[in-house]
């Protein structure tokens, strides 16, 4: 049997993960990783703000950032600023990183 393709991959510098937002919803978590619309993995991530003026961008950010214990100007939005798919780039230790996400959605079920 072979392993699940995550949604992030080492990068220079860091981490790039794939991330599917659902803004609005009941509760914020993830939903772990489901397949995008291109058939790539994305992490599928709920939030409790609104797609307003950045309001549900900044909530993931601050987000990831205590779910991944960084510090929130390590994480960035390099695609998909205004779509519910994004493209996010983590700065730092990147298997550490990788390592921290790993975790995170095993622990979730995801």
């Amino acid at each position: 049997m072979t392993e699940p393709a995550m949604p992030f991959a080492l990068d220079k510098d860091g981490v790039r993960l794939a991330v599917r937002l659902v803004p609005r919803a009941s509760r914020n978590g993830i939903d772990g990783i489901v397949q995008g619309t291109d058939g790539r993995p994305v992490l599928q991530i709920r939030l409790l703000a609104p797609p307003v003026e950045g309001a549900a961008n900044k909530a993931l950010i601050a987000y990831l950032a205590e779910m991944l214990h960084l510090r929130k100007g390590s994480i960035s939005i390099r695609s998909g600023e205004t779509a519910r798919f994004k493209i996010l780039f983590i700065e730092g230790d990147g298997p550490a990183i990788i390592a921290k996400l790993e975790h995170w959605v095993a622990c979730a079920g995801g």
